[in-house]
């Protein structure tokens, strides 16, 4: 109304941000938009090419994860903790692993990745194992098949820090 004080219009315009979020993530779903970071991604524009990142084999569950460590032939194994759900994964996925520098460090190195998404019993136990609460995680493990305890990755690192912590594991 016309005779409404400063403070109804402020909270009034404060409320509307919120409107236009849930309608930008709503268009953005309909759309195809896969990302939460970027939920008008892929309205308005053709499909673009996205950054390269590293290329990880699947693990499902301990028994395959151990079978894979020790078939790695004296390679050194980079195990990554991942959820679709999991924001921190996401940025790790475009700014962390997209870095030609990060990809050529890890060129030598055998890289595996337990999809949590589903919160499955296999999952549990994978993350009970390690002791750990959710991703994202990564661990290494040497040639050996033994885990590099103090190296252990818990939240997201740009490409920078993440490549001193590849220098600190011997890559």
């Amino acid at each position: 109304p016309h005779n409404a004080h400063g403070w109804h219009k402020l909270l009034k315009g404060i409320g509307i941000f919120p409107l236009q979020l849930g309608a930008a993530y709503l268009i953005g779903a309909l759309s195809g938009a896969h990302d939460i970071l970027r939920p008008l991604g892929a309205v308005g524009r053709a499909e673009t090419q996205a950054p390269a990142a590293v290329q990880f084999s699947r693990v499902k569950d301990m028994a395959e994860l151990d079978q894979r460590i020790a078939g790695a032939r004296g390679k050194m194994v980079m195990l990554d903790f991942y959820a679709d759900w999991c924001v921190s994964c996401k940025e790790m996925e475009r700014n962390t692993f997209s870095d030609p520098a990060v990809q050529a460090k890890l060129k030598s190195v055998l890289l595996l990745q337990a999809d949590l998404t589903a919160n499955s019993d296999a999952d549990k136990a994978l993350l009970k194992r390690y002791g750990l609460y959710g991703p994202p995680v990564i661990l290494f493990f040497d040639a050996q098949g033994k885990e590099l305890g103090d190296s252990r990755v818990t939240g997201y690192q740009d490409a920078a820090h993440f490549l001193k912590t590849l220098q600190g594991v011997g890559l």
